[in-house]
């Protein structure tokens, strides 16, 4: 039970569990004070830039942890590069393994941490990661991975950062920022119930991936496969219409690139601004589609830039390359993004949608790419991709039967996103701020 703490005598959270209401007040330490120093390298950063560059990724080998698998509280694992053993063996230092907390140095947000998944025996962190072991012996792991991520060290981090627009912080800054900690028993109560929510947040995300699993499978036989013009299944009231038409993307589609006025850094406005539509904000999209944005730049900067329009179709071509979302917010477009035009008489723009995404045009993209580890692809590669289209009305039929897979996709990432804030409200109370002591 969760007892109310109002008076702030000492530094003691505003919810206590009743066990614990008596005991001492939290002891205030160093971040570096929680590390295992019988670890070797186990408060390190990423290697140099110059000591791991692209020439190094391969299509196997031993993992490495970019800055985009680095989740607020997650480990995202959609991007997946590689280098060999030897340089993963050169660079050991730079080493991580499962279990390990992994924090970033860049943001967004900056200082975010994750627990490493044990999909492999060891990773190989880039520049931006740091790694960070835990004496387990007088800290509870998962108690110091919640409290980093929890919103007072997350606004102690940010607040001795450097950089304008991107904020980033050194590993001796870092180091020596404090915190908040009770003794290990009570770390072990508050860890084992944030753990048990985490659980719960878990299983529901296990129900996305299924109902995900669930969309991916049926756009395989709704989709006509590679070297095939027709799909596998087929609505009844059009088994009879034909083969579907086969040409290149350049054939149905205009692509136009998104224009980034420079420096950058001069436009960016908070005020009654244009929005600025970053490959970041897919991130927070609502499966296709993206609601809302981070930054604004200047009238002057969008004069600048390439304006699209609510409703149209942007296409990534650098980081998450080749996925498509439709924009539901008027704004600019940076030079990673393509913006989709002059295809409406060839396609139903959700049907266009669906397609664009599908594993057969990902698989289009790192072919036309000779297989190599891309991290952007031109025009010239989207427009030799492979497109097929049946009549509209087919179209229109199979677009809204996805979309209503996408909406219960949607329901389950609002339940998740839900689950997700009541944990954070919990996290306020179960943590206190070093500034509140003495209030």
């Amino acid at each position: 039970m969760l007892m109310n703490k109002n008076k702030k005598t000492a530094l003691v959270p505003k919810l206590r569990f009743k066990e614990y209401e008596s005991a001492k007040p939290w002891k205030v330490i160093s971040l570096i004070d929680t590390v295992d120093k019988n670890v070797k390298w186990s408060f390190t950063g990423g290697p140099f830039g110059s000591n791991l560059k692209s020439s190094d990724y391969k299509n196997e080998g031993i993992r490495v942890i970019q800055l985009q698998n680095i989740g607020d509280g997650e480990f995202v694992n959609d991007y997946k590069i590689f280098t060999s053993k030897e340089k993963a063996d050169e660079l050991i230092g730079c080493n991580i393994y499962p279990y390990e907390i992994i924090m970033s140095k860049m943001g967004d947000p900056v200082g975010r941490a994750c627990i490493i998944p044990n999909f492999h025996s060891r990773y190989l962190m880039c520049s931006d990661g740091i790694r960070l072991v835990i004496d387990e012996r007088c800290y509870s792991k998962y108690f110091i991975y919640s409290l980093i991520n929890s919103k007072f060290f997350r606004k102690k981090i940010e607040s001795h950062s450097t950089g304008s627009t991107r904020k980033r912080i050194g590993l001796e800054v870092l180091k020596n920022l404090q915190i908040a900690v009770p003794e290990k028993g009570e770390q072990q109560k508050i860890a084992d119930c944030l753990s048990s929510l985490d659980d719960l947040i878990d299983a529901e995300d296990k129900k996305l991936e299924a109902l995900k699993a669930h969309k991916k499978g049926l756009m395989q036989k709704l989709f006509s496969a590679e070297g095939k013009t027709l799909p596998e299944w087929r609505f009844p009231e059009f088994r009879d219409c034909g083969e579907w038409e086969e040409n290149t993307f350049k054939s149905f589609i205009k692509l136009y690139r998104g224009s980034s006025p420079r420096p950058i850094q001069k436009y960016f406005t908070k005020n009654s601004g244009v929005n600025w539509i970053k490959i970041g904000d897919a991130k927070n999209s609502d499966g296709y589609k993206i609601r809302s944005v981070e930054e604004q730049i200047t009238h002057e900067g969008a004069q600048k830039s390439r304006f699209v329009t609510s409703g149209e179709l942007i296409l990534a071509n650098s980081m998450s390359y080749g996925k498509t979302y439709e924009i539901e917010i008027s704004g600019c477009i940076y030079d990673g993004w393509f913006v989709l035009r002059e295809y409406e008489e060839h396609f139903n723009k959700k049907f266009l949608l669906q397609q664009l995404n599908s594993d057969n045009l990902q698989k289009q993209y790192s072919s036309l790419s000779a297989g190599g580890v891309v991290q952007n692809i031109s025009s010239d590669i989207v427009y030799s991709t492979i497109l097929k289209r049946p009549q509209l009305e087919e179209q229109q039929k199979i677009a809204e039967f996805l979309s209503s897979i996408d909406d219960l996709i949607t329901a389950q990432a609002d339940k998740i996103e839900a689950l997700q804030a009541h944990k954070k409200g919990l996290m306020q109370g179960l943590f206190p701020s070093i500034q509140e002591v003495g209030e």
